[in-house]
């Protein structure tokens, strides 16, 4: 009985804060109490959802900072608390019974000009990772739901951004994005239809790995090592990667780093067998070159591409692998809007 009375007593303040987010007054206290508590309440997530106003307030938090990012003004203060209301709309996007109202009303979008900021001040840093914290809660469940929804928006060249010039730990949550996308058959083909797309995922990879090799870190190791193994699988990002994945990867460069990580060893492993195989080469064993439209620039505009697009494409393409991002991003903006 006594256990019983105090759980009681626990939801009855969890209520009480739950109404006190719809007050600015009371707000911000409930917002740190609430976050505290997301862990230890399983059916938080429903109460947020369903409570009267409450879903508006955490946007309203969440708006309430855009005026900070652009100049870059955001406090230490200012951070935290929005990172509070972050955390229980992560909440409200891992539970089964929310998720797919949470996508529906695509509130993720409200989170991505966070990604978008390039400070490197810690309160721009929490905001980055605790906004990415959303998205991988959602890409976690391994749902075709979450990838469908992910693919009509521009959270792929968002992640490679952070992915290339983030902090070490939110290079590693937005790796694992791309990687829980690339293991969605729907994201692998998506990501290896065009050069463009392919070419930008590769970039980023390679220059990671490159990173990696002179700043270790097992754990972004083995996201980016299984992102490569998944591009493996798709036939023509198979063909592409033999003339493209870097050095490092197929000599002893992190042989020290993966020493105790039998699970990272045997995808890099697996990885180097999927490019030795099926390879197709002269009759002195040299790789023969093969029509693979990820190694080429294309020579038609697709249909979401003007012909000033198609003619940056080439000239790109002569750059090999080193395109500019923002391009980029501004082609993986037009697929979001125009995409079949």
């Amino acid at each position: 009985p006594v256990p019983t009375a105090l759980a009681q007593v626990d939801r009855e303040k969890i209520y009480q804060w739950i109404n006190e987010l719809s007050s600015p007054e009371t707000r911000e206290n409930a917002l740190l109490e609430l976050s505290k508590k997301r862990e230890s309440v399983p059916d938080l997530a429903p109460m947020l959802w369903h409570s009267f106003g409450t879903i508006a307030a955490l946007l309203q938090e969440i708006v309430n900072i855009y005026p900070s990012i652009n100049p870059p003004t955001l406090t230490a203060h200012q951070s935290n608390r929005v990172c509070n209301a972050l955390a229980l709309l992560q909440c409200v996007a891992s539970h089964p019974e929310t998720r797919s109202a949470f996508l529906a009303a695509h509130i993720p979008l409200f989170l991505y000009p966070f990604l978008h900021t390039v400070s490197k001040t810690r309160p721009f840093e929490y905001l980055r990772l605790t906004s990415l914290g959303v998205i991988g809660a959602l890409v976690k469940t391994d749902e075709q739901e979450v990838i469908n929804f992910l693919l009509t928006t521009e959270i792929i060249p968002l992640c490679l951004r952070i992915m290339e010039s983030g902090s070490e730990l939110s290079k590693t949550v937005a790796t694992f994005i791309l990687q829980k996308i690339l293991l969605d058959d729907t994201g692998l083909a998506y990501i290896c239809q065009t050069y463009e797309r392919f070419s930008h995922v590769a970039m980023i990879l390679g220059k990671m790995v490159l990173q990696l090799s002179k700043e270790p870190s097992a754990r972004l190791l083995k996201h980016v090592v299984r992102c490569y193994l998944r591009l493996s699988d798709n036939p023509r990002a198979r063909e592409a990667l033999r003339q493209c994945l870097p050095d490092q990867l197929k000599d002893t460069t992190f042989a020290q780093v993966l020493k105790d990580d039998t699970t990272t060893k045997r995808w890099l492993a697996q990885l180097v067998k999927n490019l030795q195989e099926g390879q197709v080469t002269d009759p002195r064993g040299i790789p023969l070159p093969l029509n693979n439209p990820l190694l080429s620039p294309p020579t038609t505009p697709t249909r979401w591409e003007g012909r000033g697009n198609l003619r940056r494409k080439q000239l790109r393409f002569y750059c090999r692998l080193g395109i500019d991002s923002l391009n980029a991003e501004l082609h993986w903006r037009k697929k979001a809007r125009y995409s079949s």
